[in-house]
């Protein structure tokens, strides 16, 4: 009796791991299934995002290009996405003038100039099609690097314009650290490799050499300023400080050319009412897709260990 019942436990027991290993392979296979769709859906709607630009229009029209928010790498208003789109732009045979509309506080020196760069580039190579810059609320620092190598700028009266500066910021923790008794150990194969570090103190010889390089930067944003608007420029002493102005002020200066919106000058100044957005459109689903794709990925991956 007891042998029996010994074999019929082991028995069940061994029963009832083969089925929990069977369930287990058989969860394993749906996850593995289910993260193979959506990583699939994830591509398809990137490619669809990517690739998204307002239908063609047959005919001659103005060709539009949106560049909203800070200037900076793997963003749409990065040096890549602009540059693509404004190339897309000029290469249409039906494009009779470009309009780079600009709402933007600026961003990366870098990427800025790597736009005014192309703007340059495009307008030597395609002399017969204008591009004008059209402000919106605001066309400061980079973002106005950009806007003086287009042909003409056009503002709003309360637009905001300029910024002709560069800054680097950040926070030194030093005296906090002192007060908790807390020691920072930073160890640098070079006596200078850790002058921007906020857990350490900037020597004099440090803080000059930062801002020297600030100055180059500065020179550099100045050079690109009186290259893209001549003599249109009325110069004071305050015009490269950092200030900003109201686009009515900003025209005064020759820092803009005068009023206009995107309609206005597509209708009066190009000549071709009908605008062809060239600015890549990422969709509704991509943007769902890319906030939760990271989370979502993650727990597929855990499911998929199941054996």
């Amino acid at each position: 009796m007891s042998e029996n019942w010994e074999r019929e436990t082991l028995e069940k027991l061994a029963f009832s791991v083969l089925q929990e290993q069977r369930r287990a392979r058989h969860w394993g296979i749906f996850f593995k299934l289910l993260a193979f769709i959506f990583l699939f859906a994830l591509l398809y709607l990137a490619y669809r995002g990517n690739s998204e630009i307002s239908p063609k229009f047959s005919g001659k029209h103005t060709a539009l290009v949106e560049l909203n928010g800070p200037i900076a790498a793997n963003t749409p208003a990065s040096a890549e996405e602009i540059n693509d789109s404004l190339d897309d732009a000029f290469k249409d045979k039906d494009t009779k003038g470009v309009i780079l509309q600009i709402d933007s506080p600026g961003g990366s020196p870098v990427q800025a100039g790597q736009i005014n760069d192309e703007i340059t580039r495009l307008r030597k190579r395609y002399p017969n099609i204008p591009i004008y810059a059209v402000v919106g609320d605001m066309c400061a620092s980079g973002a106005y690097y950009i806007a003086v190598a287009t042909d003409k700028i056009f503002v709003d009266k309360a637009s905001v314009v300029g910024s002709i500066g560069v800054l680097m910021d950040g926070f030194g923790f030093t005296g906090t650290m002192q007060k908790l008794g807390v020691e920072r150990r930073l160890l640098t194969a070079g006596a200078n490799k850790g002058f921007l570090d906020p857990f350490s103190p900037m020597s004099d010889k440090q803080k000059a050499y930062a801002l020297d390089m600030l100055e180059d930067i500065h020179k550099q944003f100045i050079h690109a300023v009186k290259a893209g608007r001549g003599s249109r420029l009325k110069e004071t002493p305050d015009m490269y400080s950092g200030l900003v102005w109201t686009g009515e002020k900003s025209i005064a200066m020759g820092l803009a050319d005068a009023y206009g919106t995107t309609d206005s000058v597509a209708r009066q100044v190009i000549g071709a009412e009908q605008i062809v957005d060239y600015t890549p459109k990422e969709n509704i689903a991509l943007r769902f897709a890319k906030k939760f794709g990271v989370s979502m990925a993650g727990t597929l991956m855990q499911a998929m260990d199941l054996r």
